[in-house]
C-alpha cells in the first residue's frame, strides 16, 4: 500500500530528528515549508510520484503570491527556503527507493545578496566601552560583549554556556554549534578576565554562565530559569547601540562578522576562520573576503581615477 505525503512528510521529520540529529528550530522550519507544500499539493495529489516539474512551477508562482492574513507576502529568499525544504525532501525520499521527482531537476532562482554589517575596530571598541561596569549587571554586559567579538559565537550559542565549561586558565572551551558539529573556542585576554570578574561577583551556584537579575528568583538546584535567553541578549545589544548612537543596526551576529572581519583584515587566513566560526562549508566564510581583501583594496587605491 502507497504512503500519502503527509505519511511521508512525517518519517522525513522523524529522519531529521533521530538520524540527522537536527535542532527543534531546523525541524519546526521544515515541517512548516513541507506542511504549507503538502497543503497546497493534496487537492493535486496525495502521492508524491505524481509530482511533476509544471507543479514545482505551479507551487513557486503560488509561493510568491501566497500572503498572510495580515496581507504580507513571502520575501524572496523565504520562499527559496520552502524549495530547499522540498528538494531535501525529494532527495530523502529517492534515496529511500521512492520514486519521485529529481531534486536536481528544481533550481533555485538568484537571489539579491544580503549587505554584509561589520563594525570597524573604533566602533567595537565604543560598544565594548559602552556598559557602567559600577554594577553587576553591567559587568555581566561587559563579560558578554567581549566574547561575542572575541570568539564569535552565534548568541544560541553563548546562551548555552555554563560556568563548568569554560577554563579561563587556559581560555577555551568547547561548543557544539549548528549542525551539531563541535568545535573548540578560543578567548582573548581581556574577555577571560571579564569573564572571571564576573564571575566572582555572583553569589549563587547556578548553573548557567549568563544570569538574568530581573523577575522572581530561581528556586530551583540548577538556575535554568535565570538563563539569559537570546532575545535577551539582543535587547542587551540594542541598548548599548543606543546608547553609543552607532550608526549600523549591530546585532550579537553582527559582533559574529566584525569578529571574522577583524581576523581576515589582519591576516588570518580563510580556513582557519572557517573552522573558528564552525561554518561547514569555505563558500559561506568567503563572504567576508570582499570586504577584506587587501589586494583589491591597494589596486583600487594605486589605479583608480589616474585618468582624470
Amino acid at each position: 500500500m502507497k504512503k500519502n505525503i503527509e505519511q511521508l512528510v512525517q518519517e522525513f521529520l522523524e529522519y531529521l530528528e533521530v538520524e540527522k540529529n537536527c535542532s527543534k528550530l531546523t525541524i519546526r522550519d521544515y515541517r512548516l515549508y513541507l506542511l504549507r507544500f503538502t497543503h497546497w499539493y493534496s487537492p493535486i495529489s496525495n502521492f508524491i510520484e505524481d509530482l511533476t516539474l509544471n507543479d514545482i512551477r505551479r507551487y513557486r508562482l503560488y509561493l510568491s503570491h501566497f500572503a498572510d492574513e495580515k496581507g504580507l507576502t513571502l520575501k524572496r529568499v523565504t520562499q527559496n527556503y520552502y524549495v530547499i525544504a522540498l528538494r531535501s525532501f525529494l532527495r530523502w525520499l529517492i534515496k529511500n527507493d521512492y520514486k519521485t521527482l529529481a531534486p536536481e531537476k528544481i533550481d533555485l532562482p538568484k537571489t539579491e545578496s544580503r549587505s554584509l554589517l561589520f563594525l570597524d575596530r573604533d566602533q567595537v571598541q565604543r560598544l565594548l566601552n559602552a556598559p557602567e561596569i559600577s554594577t553587576p549587571q553591567g559587568i555581566r554586559d561587559k563579560a558578554i560583549l567581549e566574547v561575542l567579538f572575541s570568539t564569535g559565537l552565534r548568541v544560541s550559542e553563548l546562551v548555552k554556556l555554563n560556568r563548568d565549561q569554560i577554563n579561563l586558565e587556559r581560555r577555551e572551551f568547547g561548543v557544539i554549534g549548528k549542525g551539531s558539529r563541535a568545535r573548540v573556542v578560543f578567548l582573548s585576554k581581556e574577555s577571560a578576565g571579564w569573564i572571571d570578574r564576573y564571575i566572582k561577583l555572583r553569589d549563587d551556584d547556578y548553573k548557567p554562565l549568563f544570569i538574568r537579575y530581573s523577575g522572581k528568583k530561581d528556586d530551583s538546584l540548577d538556575g535554568e530559569k535565570r538563563r539569559l535567553t537570546t532575545r535577551s541578549v539582543q535587547r542587551i545589544l540594542e541598548k548599548y547601540v543606543k546608547k553609543m548612537k552607532l550608526p549600523v543596526k549591530a546585532t550579537p551576529h553582527t559582533l559574529r562578522h566584525s569578529f571574522a572581519t577583524d581576523l581576515l583584515i589582519a591576516g588570518a587566513d580563510i580556513r582557519s576562520v572557517q573552522e573558528m566560526l564552525g561554518h561547514k562549508n569555505i563558500s559561506t566564510t568567503q563572504i567576508y573576503t570582499h570586504v577584506t581583501n587587501k589586494q583589491l583594496k591597494n589596486i583600487h587605491e594605486t589605479f583608480h581615477g589616474k585618468g582624470r
